[in-house]
């Protein structure tokens, strides 16, 4: 037990520092809203702390309420993003007093960790590196420079050559797992028989997606969905979030101007934008099973992997952990495929799927509907595989996210598939 308490209290300690750094603000940047499609920082920050307290002091140490009054506050479902700045939060100095006292009440309590309760410390973990996330998406809405650094991509990871599509063979695998770990929409494991595809080897590419612009793809009715040509006129959209030309491609990273790069995997389009270049390029989107079977099927063994590459998290494999601030290069990370020699499955952008977000037969919800079920139906999309930003404990191969058809803030980018 003393090594699984060091394990919980470093990852917790890992998931605040990065909190923290995202949070290095004055007061007026932390609390402003960059957009009605994001919280104003500092409700991120008193958010987790919040929640920190509900599972790992209420419930799992079964310690008295610290702030009830705030409880209301920091709800997601009581208060839409667009509307939280109008409510009376916690200013930065409080926030951080608060989100401190229960940390250090929460690593106290670890001498009583019991096992039966680890899902709770897992859960909360992975919820602070999911808003660190998020805070970095706000962070990229900004439009003066954030100030984040990252160290140069370019020679770190080598680029092999690949074929361009993968062919997977029909048949039935095991989707999903009965990690009791892992989040409820993610269980249980159960048998999917997925006809045979071809899926590309990696990421639809920013060059790529160029072909599909300088060919009118955003003038063309006919490759867009109904719903998504009237966002697309709606918007006036003609290229990926960011993106803007003058002469040349350029985007918006984190407020500084660069030419986009030709090489990497497309971020910021919503899935409509994805499925009108996979109608344009003669294909279409994955099905969420074909997904996860290209990612973590293994013919030979006939059976499925945690990760693409094995069952053992291995950071020299994937872009995870916000290591670099941007996708590394299209055919990076060969030793990452799957066993199908699929690559860049995890990492560099979340990929979206074709699929209606569900649950799997036989869902059960754990610990609180909130989490999964009230999202399930028609109104979101899956979308898989993790991105640049995405701490590895939210990257198995097994995770779900799920997001609006029209989302563009977050660091979304796709994948064809064609039927065989």
């Amino acid at each position: 037990m003393d090594a699984l308490r060091e394990r919980i209290a470093a990852e917790l300690v890992a998931a605040r520092e990065r909190s923290n750094l995202l949070t290095a603000l004055d007061d007026r940047d932390l609390t402003s809203q960059v957009s009605p499609l994001m919280s104003p920082l500092v409700w991120d920050l008193a958010h987790v702390g919040n929640y920190e307290e509900l599972w790992l002091l209420r419930a799992a140490a079964g310690v008295e309420p610290l702030r009830p009054e705030i409880d209301g506050l920091y709800d997601a479902f009581e208060h839409p993003r667009a509307t939280r700045p109008t409510l009376p939060l916690l200013p930065p100095d409080e926030a951080r007093a608060y989100i401190g006292t229960v940390r250090n009440m929460v690593l106290d309590s670890l001498k009583d960790l019991r096992e039966d309760r680890l899902f709770l410390y897992e859960m909360v973990i992975q919820h602070e590196h999911q808003h660190d996330e998020t805070m970095l998406a706000t962070h990229q809405l900004r439009k003066e420079p954030s100030g984040l650094t990252e160290p140069s991509a370019d020679g770190l990871v080598p680029v092999v050559p690949y074929r361009p599509e993968t062919f997977i063979p029909g048949g039935p695998f095991t989707m999903g797992t009965d990690d009791p770990q892992t989040y409820d929409n993610e269980r249980p494991a159960h048998v999917v028989d997925v006809p045979p595809f071809f899926i590309d080897t990696v990421p639809v590419s920013n060059a790529d997606y160029m072909a599909f612009i300088e060919d009118g793809g955003y003038d063309q009715e006919r490759w867009w969905d109904p719903r998504g040509w009237a966002w697309r006129k709606d918007k006036d959209a003609k290229a990926p979030a960011f993106w803007f030309r003058e002469g040349v491609w350029l985007r918006r990273r984190f407020g500084d101007v660069e030419a986009v790069p030709p090489d990497q995997p497309v971020q910021h389009v919503s899935w409509y934008e994805a499925d009108a270049y996979a109608r344009w390029a003669g294909k279409r989107l994955p099905t969420e099973a074909e997904w996860e079977k290209a990612a973590r099927w293994d013919e030979t063994e006939q059976r499925s992997r945690v990760y693409p590459w094995g069952d053992t998290y291995a950071p020299d494999k994937a872009n995870l952990g916000q290591q670099r601030l941007q996708p590394a290069k299209t055919g990076s990370f060969p030793d990452g495929a799957s066993p199908s020699g699929v690559r860049q499955l995890l990492g560099d952008v979340w990929e979206w799927t074709s699929t209606d977000f569900h649950g799997y037969p036989g869902f059960q919800v754990k610990p609180y509907k909130e989490y999964s079920l009230v999202f399930f139906g028609p109104d979101y999309k899956v979308l898989r595989g993790g991105s640049w930003a995405t701490d590895p404990v939210a990257a198995r191969g097994t995770f779900r996210n799920w997001d609006y058809p029209i989302r563009r803030q977050i660091f979304a980018g796709f994948r064809c598939a064609r039927s065989a």
